[in-house]
């Protein structure tokens, strides 16, 4: 069975934020979270990575709709942060969220996040590059921090849109991506695969 015209997007991830963004730029869709293996491959580069995890996100949700005899078009997305040592994923407790706020003070990280939107017909992609510099933050600061139970669920242990929008010094590149989903570079995928008559935007680089 077809979704109806209003409802051929799907959200191929459990983040509250992105489901927020699309709501943000008036675009419907019904959330549809798929668990694929994040694990890190040998050599892989962090861009390479987050491609390929947005990627494999993407076409398990298309392979579940395939499955329930539903034609929609996909949206999924990975967002990670990149220091000087290599990939800060969502941290597995409290202690390794401590030391990614460490690596982070004082310092300028990248934050990407890659998206893929895809259909039975095509399958496009961008990737959006952030640079976000921290303030020095003291361990009092990281303890509060990680007392409030923010940096839970989230790629290099903040959340940009809540109390540690506080250590960001300054931001060159899209705050939308550093949250979890970049809406010019998402508006102009979702264009090119007819899901929504939002205005032509162009530019993209993928």
């Amino acid at each position: 069975m077809k979704l109806p015209r209003s409802e051929q997007l799907v959200l191929a991830s459990a983040s509250p934020r992105r489901s927020d963004l699309l709501h943000q730029i008036a675009v419907p869709h019904r959330v549809l979270p798929q668990d694929v293996d994040e694990s890190v491959l040998e050599g892989e580069s962090a861009r390479d990575y987050v491609r390929r995890i947005a990627a494999l996100k993407a076409n398990a949700a298309l392979a579940q709709l395939r499955a329930e005899g539903v034609d929609a078009t996909v949206l999924a997305a990975d967002t990670i942060g990149v220091d000087d040592e290599g990939i800060l994923l969502k941290p597995a407790d409290a202690g390794a969220a401590a030391l990614m706020l460490r690596r982070l003070s004082g310092g300028t990280h990248k934050v990407l996040t890659a998206i893929v939107v895809a259909n039975r017909n095509r399958s496009d992609r961008a990737l959006s590059d952030t640079d976000v510099r921290f303030a020095v933050l003291s361990e009092a600061r990281i303890a509060a921090y990680i007392d409030s139970g923010e940096w839970q669920g989230k790629a290099g242990a903040y959340g940009i849109q809540g109390r540690a929008g506080a250590f960001v010094v300054s931001l060159n590149g899209s705050y939308s991506g550093v949250v979890g989903l970049p809406l010019h570079e998402t508006s102009v995928l979702l264009e090119r695969a007819g899901v929504t008559a939002l205005p032509t935007v162009a530019g993209i680089v993928a």
